[in-house]
């Protein structure tokens, strides 16, 4: 392909100080470590080529490496994507078994030294090699294919399930990918049995030349434990299935595929098992799922990466010193992803002494569990922990760049909060609210320098969405601004700037989406019927689960600021008000004979005719789409991508559906709704 990033694949002897000679060869696209290194049809003849070359050497070991910090991550999506025809995508299949295979067979030891980020297709080429070792600062190690609506097609569900067991390898190809392509680190890689040796990346790749001469002279004989293929090779398989079932409800054929192929590994020989991958990979590149997939994927890859609207970088302050309000949930939520992140001290404040010591226990706790879970060492997490404390007065904050209010959602209460820090810490301190629906702008108006106040609003859980909503208010300055994205950054989240209107973008359309099945129940829909209505979409949770998971007392919070600002599409439902704990008066709207009301007289509950779960889904899909043409009217972020970026990330929207818009349209939602489509036409969609 004409756009191809072409990987090289550099070729070196290396000889040993006890004198045998290793063939090295180093993957490099010539790109720094943010343009990973990919496989297309020219990187793959290369690979081809010095392959061969190593192997006719007269080296006594073939090895292979990568580039600082990036080892391989797969296969080209870009060429994948843009496949003519099933008899191409089954090539691609072919071709890579071909070029890798070289390695598994080869007549000289092969080994592969994981020196950084090792996913998908890259990971293949490791498992193809007879030995690993792997750098201990890998961050990512994983087989994402099905997040892609893909599977592992280069020997990966065949080869893991049959050196690690079919249980680890469908936790690897099939439940990670899932679970918002959860990946592992280098020490939880080691410990599945991906690698055989683990060293410190300071001196990775001398250490792992040492240790591969040393397994050529014999004097390292790598032991490893024969997979059980018996019954539990079954039963990982059936649980497999049943979590596939549980997540997706066949929605989505990728993860069945994969589940099929581990199944077939257990007896299966190497040659009739790549041909199965083959077919699979053909199927898959030319289904809707991997074009709708491509689509989610690349925004999460590059518009992610580059936040539409961000100010220039270089105006950022560094942040050396952290101040959260409160110690609550959310604030221990908080302090913990900014110490881990950050390193820098973390002090949280609470007008409750006793929540305050508990908070910071918490903290203490979490870190001692990802200790145990070997996630740290215990010099980390004592570390970490020494940098955490506690103080009843905001005074500890004056030394503090950065200070994050979460105290709970009253507007009172926080622009108060905001005040009494103001007062205390020094002018260039940037004061941060993780406000899930109020106005910043409110917030900072009272302020001597309103200027220097934005909004952070992480998605709970903390840890595990990746979204970070920067909320640009009326005053917010470029400088506040640009801080708070380079810190979203080193929290490893995805920034997208959103303005400052109520509920911002995940909590607003999550509100209006809800409130579409509370209503069905309220009006006598019953609730299992109303819960099942979107298992056909492959939705990670069901509405009622996600409003456990969200709380309700945050959820009726957030439609009683809706309804008040939009009464003609808000109303608070009388569940959601029994759930959230408050009394049965509607925030914002009248009582009535006819029962509770909107703002606008519009019913809020009362007799009706029982839905079906298709008309459920239906009433949803088109509140949607109607919200979010409403907040794309009133800019509350650039673009239709940004939205969905937004649900991706925020709301866990799944990726074999791509994003929320192209959904809409390619159902033609949209356009039945509000006239017209988000996206022009040739976006991936799944119809």
């Amino acid at each position: 392909m004409t756009d191809e990033v072409v990987t090289l694949a550099h070729l070196r002897q290396v000889r040993l100080p006890t004198g045998e000679t290793i063939a090295l060869i180093t993957l490099d696209n010539g790109r720094d470590h943010s343009r990973p290194t990919t496989f297309g049809a020219e990187g793959l003849r290369r690979m081809e080529a010095t392959i061969d070359a190593a192997a006719s050497s007269d080296a006594d070991a073939v090895a292979v490496t990568g580039k600082p910090f990036v080892f391989a991550v797969g296969a080209d999506l870009t060429a994948a994507g843009s496949v003519a025809d099933r008899a191409q995508a089954l090539e691609i299949g072919r071709r890579g078994h071909q070029v890798f295979r070289r390695l598994g067979e080869s007549a000289k030891p092969t080994f592969a030294f994981l020196n950084g980020v090792a996913l998908g297709g890259g990971l293949e080429l490791a498992l193809h090699c007879d030995y690993r070792t792997l750098s201990g600062g890998v961050r990512a190690v994983g087989l994402p294919e099905c997040s892609l609506g893909l599977v592992p097609g280069w020997g990966g569900s065949y080869l893991l399930p049959n050196l690690v067991g079919a249980a680890t390898a469908l936790t690897v190809m099939v439940e990670n990918p899932l679970a918002q392509n959860r990946t592992m680190r280098a020490r939880q890689a080691f410990q599945a049995g991906l690698a055989d040796a683990i060293f410190e990346p300071v001196d990775f790749l001398e250490l792992s030349l040492e240790w591969a001469g040393r397994v050529v002279r014999g004097e390292v004989a790598v032991a490893r434990p024969e997979p059980d293929r018996g019954l539990a090779w079954d039963e990982a398989v059936r649980r497999g299935r049943a979590l596939v079932d549980a997540k997706l409800h066949g929605a989505a054929p990728a993860p069945y595929r994969a589940l099929d192929l581990v199944a077939l590994a257990k007896t299966a020989t190497p040659d009739e098992a790549f041909a199965a991958e083959d077919e699979a990979i053909a199927d898959l590149l030319m289904g809707e799922e991997f074009r709708a997939s491509r689509y989610a994927f690349d925004l999460v890859q590059r518009r992610a990466r580059r936040p539409a609207g961000a100010p220039d970088a270089a105006l950022a302050r560094p942040v050396t010193k952290v101040g959260i309000v409160g110690a609550g949930l959310m604030a221990g939520q908080l302090a913990l992803l900014f110490v881990r992140r950050l390193e820098v001290p973390v002090v949280l404040t609470d007008v409750d002494a006793h929540r305050l010591e508990e908070g910071v226990r918490r903290v203490h706790g979490q870190l001692d569990a990802l200790h145990a879970e070997r996630r740290m060492s215990a010099d980390q997490a004592n570390r970490l922990k020494a940098l955490v404390s506690g103080f009843p007065a905001k005074d500890a904050f004056v030394e503090a760049d950065l200070v994050v209010e979460a105290v709970f959602e009253d507007l009172v209460v926080k622009k108060q909060v905001l005040a009494e820090v103001e007062a205390l810490v020094s002018r260039t301190t940037i004061l941060a609210t993780n406000t899930s629906a109020l106005s910043v702008s409110e917030m900072a108006a009272d302020l001597d320098a309103p200027q220097r106040v934005v909004g952070l609003h992480f998605c709970n859980p903390v840890a595990v969405l990746p979204l970070l909503e920067v909320v640009r208010g009326d005053r917010t300055d470029d400088v506040t601004l640009a801080t708070a994205f380079a810190v979203g950054r080193e929290l490893g989240k995805s920034c997208v700037l959103v303005k400052d209107a109520p509920a911002f973008v995940v909590n607003r359309l999550l509100t209006r989406f809800m409130e579409e099945v509370l209503r069905a129940v309220d009006e006598g829909t019953p609730r299992e019927v109303a819960d099942a209505a979107f298992e056909p979409l492959g939705l990670p949770m069901s509405p009622y689960a996600l409003l456990q998971l969200v709380g309700p007392a945050v959820a009726l919070h957030t439609a009683e600021t809706l309804a008040t600002t939009f009464p003609d599409r808000f109303a608070v439902s009388p569940g959601l008000r029994r759930l959230g704990g408050a009394d049965s008066r509607p925030a914002g709207g009248v009582e009535s004979a006819g029962g509770p009301q909107s703002g606008d007289g519009r019913p809020l509950s009362g007799p009706g005719r029982p839905l079906s779960g298709d008309e459920v889904r239906a009433r949803a899909l088109e509140a949607l789409a109607e919200e979010i043409r409403l907040l794309l009217d009133e800019e509350v972020v650039a673009s239709p991508a940004d939205v969905d970026l937004c649900l991706l990330l925020g709301a866990g929207w799944p990726f074999h559906l791509g994003g929320i818009t192209p959904y809409l349209d390619g159902t033609g939602i949209s356009e039945r709704v509000t006239g017209r489509r988000f996206l022009p036409k040739g976006v991936a969609t799944l119809p």
